[in-house]
């Protein structure tokens, strides 16, 4: 056995956050690991892993046998979720969402001989509502039904930085211009930072127990804040009165396509997402991650603390 790891997405924000943290802490030798990348396999910057030992290969999900080729030698992979979400807009049948691009490296890894399968899926519901677990369910799903490979399916707390999408599909642009941001349902969220889940989820990597073997994990952070308590804590560090405004699902599409302008497919697919929030889908109080940051010395990166950073970093 190779006992070689494929790391997907190493230069994303999860995947980059995972090897980051696998080589911080020395939890597995860079000359185990090989780097799965859509991006060229001679970029520079990897030019110091690969003195160390490590593998570049460069790969895509869209194509099943460059992954297939990038799987050699291995026996385990890190499948980092693809970004591409307009895979999942208007309402994508079984199949043809964002899993297609799991499916397609799923299958490779069948090819491959992958033994084992650690996967990032997202912090919802087990019957999640929202659009955007939907695809992670149908890949959830495929992983159970295999008998090729042992899986990890790990639930990826939402992230401390996603909060301006939450808050009415806003951007970090500097300008915060909105006073009053419409939504179409709130709930608690229990945010949790990158670079947090990059430690949590590299140790599942790099445990040899097999606790982890044919288990779904959720990797989030005790503490919970809903949007109305984030537009607080905006406000609080802006210096501008911010606030949510509560609409039905319609209100919300119209106003984000007719009067912000955003795609439709994309706002119809996200807005499913607040109804999630409302059921309670995204609290969390899972104490795994917290005592696996406690592994190596940590403790969970408070969510105020990147608000404030985010937001007087565009004042």
């Amino acid at each position: 056995m190779s006992n070689k790891l494929c790391l997907t997405s190493p230069n994303g924000k999860l995947g980059g956050a995972v090897l980051r943290n696998i080589l911080k802490y020395e939890m597995i030798s860079p000359a185990q690991l090989v780097l799965s990348t859509s991006s060229s396999a001679d970029d520079p910057k990897r030019d110091s892993i690969k003195k160390q030992g490590a593998i570049v290969r460069q790969a895509s999900y869209d194509d099943s046998s460059s992954m297939e080729a990038a799987l050699q030698g291995c026996d385990r992979l890190f499948l980092v979720s693809t970004p591409r979400i307009s895979m999942d807009f208007n309402d994508a049948p079984p199949g043809k969402g964002r899993e297609a691009h799991h499916f397609n490296v799923l299958e490779a890894a069948k090819r491959a001989g992958i033994k084992h399968v650690y996967y990032t899926s997202l912090g919802f519901g087990d019957d999640s509502v929202s659009g955007v677990m939907a695809a992670h369910l149908r890949t959830e799903a495929y992983l159970r039904d295999q008998k090729n490979f042992t899986y990890s399916i790990i639930r990826e707390g939402l992230y401390n930085e996603s909060w301006p999408l939450y808050l009415g599909h806003s951007s970090m642009d500097g300008k915060l211009e909105r006073t009053e941001i419409p939504i179409a349902g709130d709930g608690p969220i229990s945010w949790t930072a990158i670079d947090d889940l990059g430690v949590g989820t590299a140790a599942i990597i790099a445990d040899k127990s097999g606790k982890y073997d044919n288990q779904i994990v959720t990797l989030s952070n005790l503490e919970h804040f809903n949007c109305e308590e984030v537009a607080s804590l905006v406000s609080k560090y802006s210096g501008k009165s911010v606030k949510i405004k509560l609409v039905d699902p319609k209100e919300h599409v119209r106003y984000y396509v007719e009067e912000r302008g955003l795609d439709r497919g994309q706002v119809e697919w996200w807005v499913k997402s607040y109804e999630a929030l409302k059921r309670g889908e995204c609290l969390k109080q899972d104490p795994l991650l917290k005592e696996l940051l406690a592994q190596y010395g940590r403790k969970p990166i408070p969510f105020e603390e990147t608000v404030k950073k985010m937001v007087e970093s565009v004042q």
